[in-house]
């Protein structure tokens, strides 16, 4: 390739990109790669969490299950009623556990991507 600036003949000096700048980029990849991972974790375990309650017919009206419940279905409204078995408790375990495992796979899918680009 020539470096030659037409206008005075001389060669102009075209550094090569700084090391810091990728590394940088590659860093602030790694952080947003782990910042989803984290997100998707922090939601299949609220949603997995509501399912261990449930089973373990955790008092309704403690503080703690009420805001775990309501964090649970907001997380899950979009799979509300799936699955309409008699079975209450297998149907909780399908209709929560089913957006846990999609919030797992997508979340840390995208992050795998993001760590290889």
């Amino acid at each position: 390739m020539n470096n030659t600036d037409p206008a005075s003949g001389y060669q102009t000096y075209n550094p090569p990109p700084s090391p810091d700048h990728s590394a940088r980029n590659q860093n602030t990849a790694r952080r947003t790669a782990l910042t989803i991972c984290t997100i998707a974790d922090i939601a299949a375990s609220l949603l997995g969490l509501w399912i261990v309650l449930y089973l373990l017919d955790a008092n309704q009206a403690n503080p703690f299950v009420e805001f775990v419940h309501g964090a649970a279905d907001w997380l899950s409204g979009w799979a509300q009623d799936i699955f309409t078995m008699d079975t209450e408790g297998l149907r909780i375990v399908l209709n929560y556990g089913l957006p846990a495992a999609i919030y797992l796979l997508i979340g840390h899918g995208i992050a795998a991507r993001i760590n290889r680009a």
